[in-house]
């Protein structure tokens, strides 16, 4: 059924019906057993969801996949830079597949090794010795390895505050990767004035400052995530002039205006626990990706829910991976054959690891 490493979905996929792909997924699964395990990130389609042994974000799931010795293969519904970490944290002997190998993550794109160490360079000669790079999760492998390798940590949207707090201990100022949002938004919680927060533009390797160079205090990479970009101050006017009793959260990578004007933010392991905790009855308005929002819906039907944007469309890089790419993946595996596997060189994943480890140590 299956090509010789076809690099994109082979056309027999395309006229399976939606019974058969998952009845297929289903005796594959009873066939390898706990020799599979397929880690799901929350922004996944329900299509796949169904067929997740875990939930959760990407660094939560990369720590499960790396708590089970058992599974030898790892197949990772979500991006790229999930699928790094995972195989980043595994045994030599496990290995870690990709549905989709286009499935990548536009913020993390936005910050690439080459770019970085140029920006380096260019940041020490102007303050020194006095920076310390932190980077979000969602960045690739070499990212993360430049971060391990200049005294740095990761960060994930749950523990932001932690570690930027963290970073102060260590150093004067701070180097922001990728997400210009979430670096800005959680400075600001901590004090810092958006004076002194200034913006690394990458594509012109210029300091976009609003105070003196030696003011800064952070300095955040020029990145952001596409989908949380989609909501504006505009969304959240219309909501109170319409439905002024329902609460406003998002995401913290949404922009310091929005943030600003909502009523609460927090990680997506903390939206979906606010929603929970939330009584029966009351009103929400979500500032997240359109998949998460509507399983969040249907999980509360004692609630009134709404997506901020309601014209939001779902992460379309997190949609790549669809029922017919993960009964390709396993059937690939089940069939002996190589592909769609993601391995990170052991020059890089040492100092990834360095910089999650030091994340994890504070955790």
């Amino acid at each position: 059924m299956i090509g010789q490493q076809p690099t994109f979905l082979p056309e027999a996929y395309r006229t399976l019906s939606v019974e058969e792909m998952e009845a297929r997924v289903r005796e594959i699964r009873a066939q390898l057993g706990t020799k599979l395990f397929i880690p799901g990130h929350h922004y996944q389609k329900d299509e796949v969801i169904q067929f997740a042994d875990s939930t959760g974000d990407s660094l939560q799931l990369a720590q499960v996949a790396a708590s089970n010795k058992e599974a030898e293969h790892i197949v990772f519904c979500g991006v790229h830079f999930m699928a790094e970490t995972a195989d980043m944290l595994t045994t030599s002997e496990q290995k870690v597949y990709l549905p989709d190998m286009r499935a990548g993550c536009s913020m993390a794109d936005m910050a690439n090794i080459y770019e970085t160490e140029q920006a380096w360079d260019i940041l020490q000669q102007l303050f020194g010795d006095t920076i310390i790079p932190l980077t979000y999760v969602n960045s690739t492998a070499a990212i993360k390895a430049f971060t391990g390798k200049h005294g740095g940590a990761c960060v994930t949207s749950s523990n932001a505050k932690k570690m930027v707090e963290w970073a102060f201990t260590q150093k004067e100022r701070l180097l922001f990767l990728p997400d210009q949002h979430l670096g800005r938004n959680t400075a600001f919680d901590l004090g810092v004035s958006l004076e002194r927060m200034a913006v690394w533009n990458p594509h012109t390797n210029e300091l976009e400052a609003n105070c003196p160079v030696e003011d800064v205090k952070v300095i955040l990479w020029k990145g952001h995530c596409s989908v949380h970009e989609g909501f504006t101050v505009k969304h959240i006017e219309n909501l109170r002039a319409t439905r002024p009793t329902m609460r406003i959260i998002v995401h913290p990578e949404c922009s310091r205006e929005v943030v600003a004007a909502s009523d609460d933010n927090g990680s997506t392991k903390y939206i979906i626990d606010t929603i929970n905790a939330a009584p029966a009855g009351s009103e929400w308005a979500i500032g997240t990706e359109m998949n998460l929002v509507k399983r969040i819906i249907a999980e509360h039907p004692d609630k009134t829910i709404i997506s901020l944007n309601e014209n939001m469309c779902p992460c379309l890089t997190m949609n790549r991976i669809d029922l017919p790419h993960l009964l390709w993946t396993l059937e690939r595996i089940v069939n002996g054959e190589e592909g769609n596997i993601i391995t990170v060189d052991e020059e890089t994943a040492v100092l990834a690891r360095l910089s999650l480890q030091r994340m994890l140590d504070r955790a």
